[in-house]
């Protein structure tokens, strides 16, 4: 696909070469989305309307489509933009844009210039946006282009005639819009520009437009956003037909535009006061006649009587007033407010007041549609659901909604549940909820299912995932129920087992409740008895020891501050088999950074983090502020996946071809990092003169996840070198919140319980006959494993070493593997987890400590002018099953309102960028250094990040 690129390009700049007799030197050309752009430069700057009508004559006898026959993935283009400038200048001296479907009359524009010797002639070129009002599917897609192709989007726009649900016989069109990147475009980026520009153009006889993304070369689409392409007038009539004063103000105000009179409307109980203003007294039964025929049309809930006056201009009273009676006077169903039906349990009324308050803003709701409410009453809950272009804010709407729902006091209705989701999703993006008194509940409450739109739900949304099958007789849904089941047999059987020996009996509270003395009696009776077999045992494995077991080659001393496995690592393995080369280097690069990084973090005065992959990730990094003086001008941060797919060189290179130099770039991620570990190295490991002003934080949804217990960082925090790291933010006067997180005070909780269990174990080594002897005893139970049949324990004289050169860094921080994930032979080794059982995804949940570490990072980062750039790190198909991407969307949403709130934080999601190309990834969720290679390219040549140059 790349070369069919290349070889198209190059095709099109030997035809602008003839065309235009200009070298090919002098043209360059650019593809993007539905635009080509063509430069024409020289020793002067080519003449304008020479190179337009040349160009010009050329495109009516060539078809651009046609120039390269085998690209099938290069969209159509709609328009040409030619740019004129000197070569050596950096902006072009004249631009100017060819629609191809206008090509006779830009011709006849070029002729009359090129006969004036001007630069202008009037009136002949139609817009994209005046052929697009008229419905053609042609000028919707080149008129959406003007704006999505400057972000490499290219768009093809279908008209596919629906059947309504409700009366089959009536058929209404729908428009399929068809957005197609090489990347993965937000919501944020295109929802709401689309959904503005296609309500600009008041389409009529579509009932609503749907979007669909997808990436170049991929088989499904990213996702879909459903645009309501109902009329401006037909959205103020719905709620001026409930008698919102805006909306009957918009209505009137264009009704009586054409005969120069401005109106202006007050409401004071239930009359409404309608105010006709001109230069001139304005015609009594012209205006009376006008106001009263719409209001009576409209039929406002509420409103009786309606006072029409005319006044001059500049002058206070009115030179005539009128009165007209409205159907609310004579019906009286349309004599109560929509405050007393919505209180009464009229769900249209309160549909409408729900909206009203979502949607304080009337022009944003007719440019985009606004925020849409549907309700749903189950018993006595009410189940609203709001969804919009982007995914609307759970803190803007829930308390709104919550807050107005409960002030109704509807009868039976004892609570609420928000939803909020983008249109054209079904499922829900959060969830809140809201009790108005005590409910008893014997089952959880299930989220309810609500329509995409009034109708045609299939056809929006893409089939659903049938569940697994584990068994012919089980569902995936009683699987848990089974397994449980299934062990609580097995406890019961085991209970039973071992009460029935002499040693244990059967616990009955009531005893111990009624004789709290005898707990403690039992306890020291016990306890002594398994003092007593502790020692009994201990005795008769020495003397095991002692007489089968040959003696074992001494184990090499270390200090006290270096771990065993750093020990194993400088004097090899118990084969002799070193590390290092004659020469004390490793051979292979990796190797010798790791090997650095070892030694390095040995060295350092810096106490250890109870990660070694930290220890030494921190030590490269240190060592290469003292060598360079100064931090590097990208850090890239996250967990492992972040660690394997961001490769310096390949981001470095791609940043150099775009023109921002030799940037120094290096990868300190960690694996198992979170969101809380990212915070404690920002703002804690690291001094704030360490970390450069640009930050890729290459991630995903799992490592957010508050839901799960977050081992990695509970290990940091219970580490001496945590505690050195906040008393010198202490001494700096920094925030040192993290020592109140409740992982944290866990952590140095078990800091006094490890203590008392290393006096324990100390006092016990000092009489026990077998802990000199502990190395034999770890040997001999191993080779006693081996006896026994299915036993995994093999022998490996290299299995170290070779560990130690597949999951080694470069000096870059970088970790380079070259493995290539294969579903077959992969689940042969590995398990296959689904989302439902993947501790990572355990009880998902945003809010929480790993929110509160993010909200820390932006705060910190837009205090000292950092910019954060977040990359969702690709993902395979195998890994994203349905549980999971639901996770991701949820995730995603996150993300993109955090964006919109932090100006120095953004959001670039990558994750369905290669979900069949397995060769990019060494598992299901971790790239290899290809993978790498082609997402560090990806980012380089990003227009979103902000890049800095270093000169």
């Amino acid at each position: 696909m790349k070369t069919a690129s290349l070889d198209r390009q190059k095709n099109i700049v030997q035809w602008v070469s003839q065309a235009t007799g200009i070298n090919t030197l002098g043209v360059k050309i650019r593809l993007r989305g539905n635009d080509l752009h063509i430069l024409c430069e020289g020793g002067e700057c080519p003449k304008r309307w020479q190179i337009l009508s040349d160009l010009l004559r050329a495109l009516q006898q060539t078809d651009l489509d046609a120039l390269t026959a085998n690209d099938s993935e290069q969209p159509s283009i709609y328009q040409v933009l030619v740019y004129g400038r000197k070569k050596g200048e950096n902006r072009p001296q004249w631009c100017h844009r060819v629609y191809l479907n206008q090509l006779d009359r830009h011709l006849q524009q070029v002729e009359q210039a090129l006969l004036r010797d001007a630069g202008k002639a009037g009136g002949l070129i139609v817009s994209n946006e005046s052929l697009a009002r008229q419905g053609d599917p042609e000028a919707i897609a080149r008129y959406l282009s003007e704006t999505l192709s400057s972000f490499g989007i290219s768009v093809k726009v279908k008209v596919k005639k629906q059947k309504l649900k409700d009366n089959p016989q009536v058929t209404e069109n729908r428009l399929w819009i068809l957005c197609q990147s090489s990347y993965s475009p937000p919501e944020s980026l295109i929802a709401e520009p689309i959904a503005k520009k296609l309500r600009y153009l008041k389409l009529t006889g579509y009932q609503d437009a749907v979007i669909v993304t997808q990436v170049t070369g991929e088989s499904k689409p990213d996702w879909l956003l459903r645009v309501d392409l109902k009329p401006p007038d037909l959205m103020l009539k719905e709620w001026a037909r409930w008698g919102d004063l805006q909306s009957i103000s918009r209505l009137l105000l264009e009704e009586f535009i054409s005969d120069g009179i401005k109106v202006t409307t007050s409401l004071q109980e239930s009359t409404l006061h309608v105010f006709c203003t001109a230069a001139k007294v304005p015609e009594q039964k012209i205006c009376v006649e006008k106001a009263g025929s719409l209001l009576n049309a409209i039929a406002p809930q509420a409103i009786y009587n309606t006072a029409v006056y005319g006044q001059v201009q500049n002058q206070n009273q009115p030179a005539w007033v009128d009165w007209v009676s409205l159907p609310a006077q004579e019906h009286p169903n349309l004599a109560v407010s929509p405050l007393e039906l919505a209180s009464s349990g009229d769900e249209a009324a309160l549909t409408f007041l729900l909206e009203r308050v979502l949607n304080p803003d009337l022009d944003l709701r007719l440019k985009t549609g606004g925020i849409r409410v549907l309700l749903l009453r189950k018993a006595d809950l009410l189940h609203v659901m709001c969804d919009a272009p982007v995914c609307p804010s759970r803190k803007k709407v829930a308390v709104k909604v919550a807050q107005l729902v409960k002030e109704l006091r509807i009868p039976g209705l004892l609570g609420v549940r928000i939803y909020g989701r983008r249109a054209g999703n079904k499922e829900p993006v959060w969830n809140q909820g809201m009790d108005f008194a005590t409910r008893r509940r014997f089952v959880p409450e299930a989220t309810p299912e609500f329509a995409v739109s009034a109708g045609y739900v299939r056809e929006l949304l893409p089939a659903d995932v049938d569940e697994p099958i584990l068994r012919p007789d089980f569902k995936a849904s009683e699987f848990p129920s089974f397994v449980a089941e299934v062990a609580q047999d097995w406890t019961a059987s085991a209970r039973k087992w071992l009460v029935a020996t002499p040693i244990f009996s059967e616990i009955v509270d009531s005893d111990e409740r009624s004789l709290p003395f005898q707990g403690y009696s039992v306890a020291a009776i016990w306890g002594f008895l398994g003092l007593l077999l502790t020692v009994q045992v201990d005795w008769g494995l020495n003397q095991v020891i002692s007489q089968d077991s040959p003696p074992l080659p001494k184990v090499a001393e270390t200090s006290p501050d270096q771990s065993s496995d750093r020990t194993a690592a400088f004097t090899g393995d118990n084969n002799g088999n070193s590390t290092f080369n004659a020469s004390s280097f490793t051979s292979d690069t990796k190797e010798k950074a790791t090997a650095t990084a070892i030694l390095l973090a040995a060295r350092s005065q810096t106490p250890t983090f109870n990660a070694r992959q930290l220890d030494e990730q921190l030590a490269l990094y240190k060592e290469k502020l003292a060598k360079a003086g100064k931090p590097p001008d990208v850090l890239i941060i996250g967990s492992s996946r972040g660690l394997r797919g961001v490769d310096p060189v390949a981001l470095g290179k791609g940043l150099a071809a775009q023109g921002y130099g030799n940037l120094d770039i290096f990868n300190l991620g960690i694996n198992g990092a979170t969101a809380q570990v990212v915070n404690f190295m920002l703002q804690h490991a690291l001094e704030p003169s360490e970390i450069p002003k640009l930050i890729i934080w290459a991630d995903g949804a799992r490592a957010f996840n508050s839901g799960r217990e977050d081992i990695t960082f509970r290990s940091i925090a219970a580490s001496p070198g945590y505690k050195k790291a906040i008393e010198k933010s202490f001494a700096r006067g920094e925030n040192t919140d993290l020592v109140k997180n409740p992982q944290v005070v866990d952590s140095q909780q078990e800091n006094s319980y490890q203590a008392v269990n290393k006096w324990l174990s100390d006092g016990l080594a000092s009489v026990s006959a077998t802990y000199p002897k502990r190395s034999e005893l770890k040997t001999f139970l191993g080779e006693q494993l081996k006896i026994f049949p299915g036993s995994s324990i093999k022998e490996s004289k290299n299995s170290n070493a070779e560990q130690v050169v597949e999951e080694s860094v470069d000096f870059d921080g970088f970790l380079a593997l070259s493995t290539r994930f294969d579903p077959v032979t992969y689940y042969q080794k590995h398990p296959k987890v689904s989302g439902d059982y993947d501790n990572d995804y355990k009880s998902f949940q945003l809010a929480g400590i790993q929110d509160a570490a993010i909200l820390a990072v932006l705060q910190f980062a837009r205090s000292h002018k950092i910019s954060i750039v977040f990359a969702n790190m690709p993902l395979t198909a195998e890994y994203l099953d349905s549980i999971r991407s639901k996770h991701e969307q949820e995730f995603q949403q996150y993300m993109v309102n955090l964006a919109s709130e932090y100006e120095n934080f953004t959001f670039r999601d990558l994750s369905r960028l290669y979900p069949q190309n397995n060769g990019f990834f060494s598992d299901p969720s971790h790239l290899n250094r290809f993978g790498a290679y082609e997402v560090s390219k990806k980012l380089a040549n990003d227009p979103m990040i902000p890049w800095m140059s270093n000169k």
